[in-house]
């Protein structure tokens, strides 16, 4: 008897339809030769501390270093307290008499780092020892099944895998136990004050960006601005330098040449610049630029927005959801015609996709180099029927970003005139010539916003122009935005660095805070704790939030750059790097931060900051 594991049953019965596998039993199912049974995500996870001997939070316990990882079934809190989840027991007691039995056992699991981990924690403790293979694909569409069970690799090709997210969990237990512990029992206060490698420089950066934002203090600035008439059509230019008091700004302004009327120069075009542009597409989504664009455009959150995005792939509408890759390979890239093709009745997007069969695509998201586990997200060439408002939302989404990614480059012309009308002032304005991918979603440039010409007229170097009038223009200096999810996001792909230009922040995402799949948890886990709170858009620190903010600032464990590298030292075990050396180091960590935090936490003042 052939066993498959997926990691939730509605995955599991979509595979068991492609076999015809109609079969229902109590945790499985079963027809044609094939048993088709699950988990419910994670089953089992590490144990807690009482089951290594550390009884109750003492701080004689501390620093907890288990001299051998144990794997524990999830809990469930109830009247009696945290017992183990009767439903896990069950389904765990299902799975080991299937494994019992089995001939072959392939994992379904979702292909990635926790679906690994799902599987093999599973395995483990059941003390399977039976040989595993395992199913990788992107898509749940039928025939992407077929193929992949055509393709089944062995299990030990992803030991390495295992490594990583086994490595993943424990150094999550070690620092967040130890640490959450150290510094509830130092500040003497009631409550759990929850740490982690990942959630504390997370909240570090809510809280560094919050209180830099309310200490902001605005600093005013002054500009000229003239308004100069070409045959009727009027464009403004601003003058080339900031000033700090308006005494300053007035000297130019009664520097600018009679306006309207009996002007002997008026403004002169001393230069004119146009230069054309060609804007690439962008790249294709991740889980983590979609997040972003959903956020801005459609106010989602993360987590929203992964479980709409999930749904979809369990519906067999998108391909693997939790990909950390905006590429694809040549391989995928030859079936994006016919993919295409599939689209051009689109109610909405057809007209593009019509227009993307007839012409040579882009290739700026086609690299295999820089595709891991999965590839970009794509349509899987599925018609939707009857979706939600929100599942429509993400799945348009998708589709509109296929089209961008393939189409053309949006060809524009950026004009800038100088006019020197006593001092230098500069007008700029951009005109798309050819909008490409911008044609898709229609909307406009965002370079466009901070331009003060709709469009310039057409002048020559020489030209002495009327000016028709001129006014002092009062400014201030703006403080960097809160973090709303978008952006937070965002900094959470460079570990808190800026960096604007998205194929250079794709070559640090292994530098980067979380993986695509966990940073819409990371945020949820703040919230839960009470460590931040949603206000309107933006994300912002609680009092406890900040309170623990402060005691912690100073150490390692907020430097999100410090955890980013534990993260990109994850996907080198992946390749194959030293898993000792790793643990290692964490114990080496979890020490010295547990000492940190056990002086640190006296500092800890729960009240307003």
């Amino acid at each position: 008897m052939k066993v498959i594991i997926a990691e939730k049953p509605s995955v599991a019965r979509e595979i068991a339809k492609v076999f015809g596998a109609t079969t229902k039993k109590d945790g499985y199912m079963e027809g044609k030769g094939f048993t088709f049974t699950w988990a419910f995500g994670h089953l089992l996870q590490l144990a807690p501390p009482q089951e290594y001997g550390f009884y109750g939070w003492n701080v004689h316990n501390l620093p907890m270093l288990p001299a051998k990882f144990k794997l524990s079934i999830r809990k469930v809190k109830t009247k009696d307290g945290l017992v183990e989840d009767p439903g896990v027991r069950k389904q765990l007691n299902i799975i080991q008499a299937l494994f019992d039995e089995a001939t072959d056992i392939i994992v379904a699991t979702d292909a990635g780092r926790e679906g690994e981990l799902i599987f093999r924690y599973i395995y483990y403790y059941l003390k399977c020892k039976k040989p595993f293979k395992r199913l990788w694909i992107s898509s749940q569409t039928d025939e992407a099944i077929k193929e992949g069970f055509r393709n089944l690799k062995p299990g030990s090709d992803y030991d390495t895998l295992f490594n990583s997210a086994h490595c993943r969990s424990q150094s999550d237990w070690l620092v967040g136990m130890n640490a959450t512990q150290a510094l509830s029992i130092s500040s003497g206060t009631r409550s759990v004050l929850s740490l982690g490698r990942v959630q504390t420089p997370t909240l570090a950066m809510i809280c560094s960006r919050y209180l830099e934002n309310k200490s902001f203090v605005p600093q005013l600035f002054y500009q000229v601005s003239i308004q100069v008439d070409k045959e009727g059509q009027v464009f403004r230019a601003v003058s080339t330098e900031n000033f700090k008091s308006k005494e300053e700004a007035q000297v130019l302004i009664d520097q600018v040449e009679d306006v309207a009327s009996g002007f002997p120069l008026g403004g002169h075009i001393l230069a004119v610049e146009a230069k054309p542009r060609k804007e690439p597409p962008p790249l294709l989504h991740d889980l983590s630029s979609l997040q972003q664009e959903a956020n801005k455009k459609n106010g989602f959150t993360a987590d929203q927005t992964l479980n709409l995005l999930q749904n979809l792939y369990e519906s067999k509408l998108v391909t693997y959801p939790r990909t950390g890759s905006r590429y694809i390979g040549d391989d995928v890239f030859a079936g994006i015609p016919a993919l295409l093709e599939k689209f051009k009745d689109h109610e909405t997007f057809g007209k593009q996709a019509l227009f993307l069969t007839g012409v040579k695509l882009n290739k700026r998201s086609v690299n295999v180099k820089k595709v891991t586990d999965h590839h970009a997200v794509l349509p899987t060439g599925e018609k939707p029927y009857n979706l939600s408002a929100d599942k429509q939302a993400i799945f348009d989404l998708v589709l509109g970003r296929t089209l961008e990614a393939f189409h053309q480059e949006c060809i524009k012309e950026i004009t800038k005139i100088t006019v020197q009308s006593g001092a230098k002032y500069i007008a700029s304005g951009t005109v798309i010539s050819s909008a490409g991918w911008r044609a898709v979603f229609n909307e406009p440039d965002e370079e466009k916003k901070d331009e003060d010409n709709a469009s310039l007229p057409k002048v020559k170097e020489g030209e002495n122009l009327p000016v028709v009038d001129k006014a002092l223009l009062e400014k201030q200096t703006k403080p960097k935005p809160l973090y709303n999810e978008a952006s937070l996001l965002k900094a959470l792909e460079t570990a808190g660095k800026e960096i604007d230009d998205e194929e250079l922040r794709y070559a640090m995402k292994d530098s980067g805070l979380g993986t695509p799949a966990t940073r819409a948890a990371i945020i949820e886990t703040l919230l839960k704790r009470d460590y931040i709170l949603r206000e309107k858009k933006n994300l912002v620190p609680t009092q406890t939030g900040l309170a623990v903010y402060e005691v912690v600032k100073d150490h390692k464990i907020a430097q999100a750059e410090l955890t980013g590298n534990w993260e990109k030292r994850l996907e080198e075990i992946r390749s194959g790097a030293s898993v000792t050396d790793f643990q290692e180091e964490i114990k080496t960590y979890t020490r010295s931060i547990t000492q940190e935090l056990l002086k640190a936490g006296a500092g800890l003042k729960l009240k307003p900051v």
